[in-house]
């Protein structure tokens, strides 16, 4: 009898990882598969992290207003 395999389980909070820049390949860290090399600018495309951005209705500090609530206007 086989045992069905279980995906993992992510980690609770972000998880710092590392790859090399894919333009000039300097070793670059990021959060949870997305980086941003300060050497040449190159950035990757955020779907390619290793789990979902958070919705900015999660944020505890979102306002739920429209524009009249931005400060900066």
């Amino acid at each position: 009898m086989s045992v069905p395999s279980v995906p993992p389980v992510p980690p609770p909070g972000p998880e710092i990882t590392y790859a090399e820049c894919r333009q000039c390949g300097t070793l670059i860290a990021g959060l949870d598969g997305r980086y941003s090399c300060g050497v040449c600018g190159w950035v990757n495309h955020h779907s390619e992290g290793h789990r979902p951005l958070p919705r900015a209705e999660d944020d505890i500090d979102h306002t739920a207003g429209g524009a009249e609530d931005n400060r900066l206007s």
